[in-house]
């Protein structure tokens, strides 16, 4: 019996070791994933539902904190410009310095350097991409629209202001990433239609690695503490077994 004791003994003490490194490292990430999310990424309010179906007025989006050099085509980004009322916006970057923006195509696409683009965000209903325009974007600046084309105030509302309703890039604070909430929200994805492009489109922010942490983080937290209930009630359980077959 002293050497099914001794291995019981060693066995817990190696449990609880495990669990509170278990509850350790869970803290860790846990915290860990909030405070990279705090440094990396600021909270955005959509005020309008200018880019629907995307993000819809009243989502709460995490924006990655960016140098306005970084950003490319296709990225739905939070700029503030004095021309466009000088508040925190958010659009879709539809073309960069240098670029011929026009709509439309024979198809009703938005056209970028004469090439069509597809735009699978927009809502495949409301008909052509926009209304017809042209637009030449001088270098370094950013030519920005809406999602909810037929109702959004974007670089079209600005083609008569100088740039032709671009914006300089360092008007842009963030690019967004996700859709904290309503929690279905996800992800916002890089589209395709711009890759084939000069300069492609961007790479995806932390926000995957970020969240990964913190799930971890707590899985192992919840893990480490439920460790110590969880084997004393099973040792209690084998000794009531030992001791009921020991009378038997």
């Amino acid at each position: 019996m002293g050497g099914t004791g001794r291995d019981d003994d060693g066995r817990g003490r190696l449990g609880n070791a495990l669990s509170g490194l278990a509850v350790a490292v869970g803290c860790v990430l846990f915290l860990g994933g909030f405070v990279w999310g705090a440094l990396v990424y600021q909270p955005y309010t959509v005020p309008t539902a200018s880019m629907a179906p995307t993000v819809e007025a009243g989502d709460r989006v995490l924006a990655e904190r960016i140098d306005g050099a970084d950003v490319r085509r296709g990225d739905v980004v939070v700029f503030r410009d004095k021309l466009w009322g000088d508040m925190p916006m958010i659009k879709r970057v539809v073309g960069v310095g240098g670029d011929e923006i026009a709509c439309c195509a024979d198809n009703g696409r938005l056209t970028v350097n004469g090439k069509a683009v597809e735009e699978p965000y927009l809502l495949q209903d409301d008909g052509p991409a926009s209304q017809k325009f042209t637009a030449s974007v001088p270098e370094g600046q950013l030519f920005l629209l809406g999602d909810e084309r037929m109702g959004s105030l974007d670089s079209r509302s600005h083609l008569q202001d100088p740039g032709h309703g671009s914006v300089p890039r360092s008007a842009v604070s963030a690019r967004v990433d996700a859709v904290a909430w309503p929690l279905d929200g996800g992800l916002i994805e890089r589209p395709e239609g711009f890759a084939a492009l000069p300069g492609g489109v961007s790479q995806p922010g932390p926000v995957k690695l970020m969240l990964g942490a913190v799930v971890v983080g707590a899985v192992l937290i919840f893990g480490g503490a439920a460790y110590g209930p969880v084997a004393g009630r099973l040792g209690r359980g084998r000794r009531a077994d030992r001791e009921v077959s020991g009378v038997a």
